[in-house]
């Protein structure tokens, strides 16, 4: 009898596949134990409620933690057909939508690096969705991944095709830290264009996801004008609408600085890093896109959105899974572990946090622990420039 050898990949990729949904089915079973509450659901129901009803979407507070209206009105459309279902439905929707997106999402990320197998689909979705940032975002229930699964799609595809830009542009409308992809893709075509006399690919783009958010915008001021010019005159600058910045979950410079100088007030020491890190981390990243690197670009730029914005809750930082692949598949595997290690210890969780605003009395190691995630942001930003400089000199 003649015994034919199936190939490795239909052998390997059911195996994967059921190590898939047995942690899919752990995690579900580890969420519903710990009684999640889903708040940050909770909030984007009421926000629909409220456009719906026709209330002040900025005059909002809900959940027993009185939390406002933060994203951009665009968004609160988006979540008015979250109003048809109750809440534990909803809730269970939620959670069911957000592990297909985090599929999605790693599907993606490995198509970025350039590494787009079944089977690594699979297992590397068993493996992050226990990492803090992708746990924390199914927990409040929170759009992370659809946001980051928008700009992949994006930036993953064809730039020629038609809707090029279309979800960077979209994702930005209802989050505005996408935005700086755009601006990456313009300066890239600039800079190009300045070299050499064309940057079309790079300025179609943008231009692509500049029409896909003032198209959104423009929508959300046509249903709601109202909410529009408030959020776009005034609330867009109350960032302190959005939370403590010192909470150990502010993983952003802003938010390292306050625990760092035991100030809730970081001002200019803040504006000044932000400034130095998003200029040094938007060049990096122009740099290694005009070389053809996009996966280190696109990690780059992520990695410098999450930095320079005033508030980056831990829970934003879901690009931890793209940047650990990438790094894994380029050798560098130390600096793949040390970053898995970061985002799945819940580190920073292990230090004072809570109400009495704990955090502005951190020691040193307190205060490293809870700069986990910024660190290794400005750590991968640092291993990529000296990368591009080591090219530029061999060149």
């Amino acid at each position: 009898m003649t015994v034919i050898a199936l190939p490795r990949v239909r052998r390997h990729a059911p195996l994967a596949l059921g190590a898939c949904l047995l942690s899919f089915t752990a995690f579900w079973c580890a969420q519903r134990a710990a009684h999640v509450s889903m708040i940050d659901l909770t909030v984007y129901r009421a926000e629909g409620a409220t456009v719906r009803a026709g209330g002040d979407l900025y005059a909002l507070r809900t959940t027993e933690a009185h939390l406002p209206t933060t994203y951009p009105p665009f968004a609160a459309l988006l979540f008015t057909p979250l109003t048809l279902l109750d809440p534990p439905d909803l809730r269970t929707l939620a959670t069911a939508g957000n592990l297909a997106l985090l599929v999605v999402f790693v599907t993606l990320s490995l198509r970025l690096v350039g590494h787009a197998r079944v089977r690594s689909v699979w297992w590397t979705s068993a493996a992050a969705v226990w990492c803090e940032p992708v746990w924390t975002t199914l927990r409040y229930g929170q759009v992370n991944l659809l946001l980051g699964t928008l700009v992949l799609w994006d930036l993953t595809g064809r730039p020629v095709r038609r809707w090029a830009g279309a979800g960077i542009g979209i994702a930005a409308a209802v989050k505005l830290t996408p935005a700086l992809f755009a601006v990456f893709l313009l300066v890239a075509g600039l800079v190009e264009q300045a070299r050499r006399g064309q940057g079309g690919p790079w300025l179609r783009h943008a231009r692509g996801a500049a029409v896909a958010f003032t198209g959104a915008t423009l929508l959300a001021a046509a249903v709601l004008p109202y909410d529009s010019w408030r959020f776009w005159t005034r609330m867009v600058f109350e960032t302190g609408r959005v939370g403590l910045v010192e909470d150990t979950a502010n993983q952003s410079l802003r938010g390292v600085l306050a625990r760092l100088l035991h100030s809730a007030h970081p001002g200019p020491w803040w504006i000044a890093a932000a400034a130095v890190v998003g200029a040094l981390g938007l060049t990096t990243a122009v740099a290694a896109e005009l070389r053809g690197l996009r996966a280190w670009a696109v990690a780059a730029c992520a990695v410098t959105a999450l930095l320079v914005s005033p508030v980056s809750w831990s829970h934003h930082w879901v690009w931890c899974v793209p940047l650990t692949l990438l790094l894994a598949t380029r050798g560098r595997v130390s600096a793949a572990a040390a970053t898995a290690v970061a985002f799945c210890s819940y580190a920073l969780w292990w230090v004072p946090h809570g109400p009495g605003r704990l955090e502005l009395h951190q020691n040193g190691v307190q205060s490293a622990l809870s700069a986990l995630y910024a660190g290794a942001g400005c750590a991968f930003l640092a291993l990529l420039w000296v990368r591009l400089s080591r090219t530029s000199r061999t060149a």
